[in-house]
């Protein structure tokens, strides 16, 4: 399902760079659900949208917002193509940096991706709602989406460049992806803050029979985003739903999906 959703990435933005783009739904831009709510106040209040964006961001930020209101961040876990990319280049540097094999359920020995220590990881994961805040309050000025010259998928899928500041964009989002797991997913993500609060909520969620569960910590070994202490936190707002910790337990029905 990911390499599904990172292929159609590439096909929209390769559509973007074929001519008559204002005949293909317009900039790339629009196909972004945080478009959604990057032009949502312009959209209220002057009943335009933003430039580079338009409707099509709201049905898709509708889409986005359906599925995590039943499955909590269920998007960022399979079906976001910015945190497939992150698990490549972790997997990359894995194996670019000493790893021979991978064992599923042990910490890895490679050098990296390396994780961050557990203080400083966990005041860094407050800052994406910091960014959310801000572009927030800088999209009720703004006549482009506030993250229109910044954005990663921009940079990564669209194939215009339309400043240099894509490229270094670009540089960076490879490189911390490859330093640390889903770097931008734990600490940069609007989109990631913005679909948090539906951990809390969603009919379908991780549970763990705590009867079944030794506190072995493969679940934790695997985790994308190191959550920590997992049996504990499954609820964890930094939860994507990705399942590893399900498929990694060696302990039948220690760690279930419910519904409900």
């Amino acid at each position: 399902m990911q390499a599904i959703f990172v292929f159609g990435a590439f096909l929209i933005g390769l559509r973007h760079i074929m001519p008559g783009e204002s005949s293909r739904g317009g900039a790339f831009d629009s196909f972004c659900p945080f478009g959604g709510i990057e032009t949502l106040w312009a959209y209220i209040t002057t009943g335009h949208t933003l430039q580079t964006t338009n409707l099509i961001n709201f049905t898709i930020l509708i889409a986005v917002l359906g599925l995590s209101l039943v499955a909590g961040r269920a998007f960022c876990g399979w079906i976001c193509p910015l945190g497939t990319l992150q698990d490549m280049f972790a997997g990359w540097a894995r194996r670019l940096s000493g790893e021979k094999t991978r064992r599923r359920g042990k910490q890895s020995q490679a050098h990296f991706p390396f994780q961050v220590p557990p203080k400083l990881d966990r005041w860094l994961r407050y800052l994406k709602y910091l960014i959310l805040a801000a572009i927030l309050i800088a999209s009720m000025m703004a006549v482009y989406p506030p993250l229109h010259s910044i954005c990663p998928a921009l940079a990564i899928f669209s194939f215009k460049w339309s400043t240099p500041l894509l490229g270094v964009v670009l540089v960076v989002f490879i490189l911390t992806s490859m330093l640390v797991k889903r770097f931008t997913c734990k600490y940069l993500c609007p989109l990631g803050a913005a679909l948090a609060l539906f951990n809390k909520v969603s009919p379908i969620h991780i549970a763990t029979n705590s009867g079944g569960c030794n506190n072995c910590g493969r679940c934790e070994a695997e985790c994308p985003v190191d959550i920590p202490a997992i049996p504990e936190n499954l609820r964890s707002a930094e939860c994507i739903r990705c399942l590893e910790c399900i498929e990694t337990c060696a302990r039948p029905d220690a760690i279930e999906l419910h519904i409900g």
